[in-house]
């Protein structure tokens, strides 16, 4: 393929996304996406969640590591599996009780706003360390 071929196919794709998102989002706001509106089941939110978790980094990385590590990258899976039944049986159907957008907000209301930072700021911690 030639390079402006490859060129042109990137721009139009680009090109489709912004028509999309300009189209799609004229009447959109910050809630309405976060939480769909409340239209979708807690069930089918709880099953996108794993859609959402998995990224291109996992299947290019992960079959990696189980060649390397002679399949211990399992009990990570075991454990994803765990907390993610956690997530769609307790957390979502919470959230959609108390009506919520994010475990952060959960925190604030349930035990302050000094909670809801310091649960931010250990998530950013945990990322930035791996």
């Amino acid at each position: 393929m030639s390079p402006l071929l490859t060129l042109t196919i990137i721009i139009a794709y680009f090109g489709i996304l912004f028509a999309i998102s300009y189209f799609s989002g004229r009447k959109a706001n910050n809630a309405g996406f976060f939480s769909g509106n409340r239209q979708s089941s807690w069930y089918l939110v709880a099953f996108s969640t794993i859609g959402a978790a998995i990224s291109g980094v996992t299947f290019v990385s992960v079959p990696g590591m189980v060649a390397t590590a002679n399949f211990s990258y399992m009990q990570m899976v075991l454990g994803f599996a765990v907390g993610q039944f956690i997530i769609a049986f307790v957390l979502i159907p919470l959230f959609y009780r108390m009506n919520l957008t994010s475990i952060y907000e959960y925190l604030e209301n349930r035990f302050g706003v000094s909670s809801y930072k310091t649960g931010a700021w250990l998530f950013f911690i945990s990322k930035m360390l791996g």
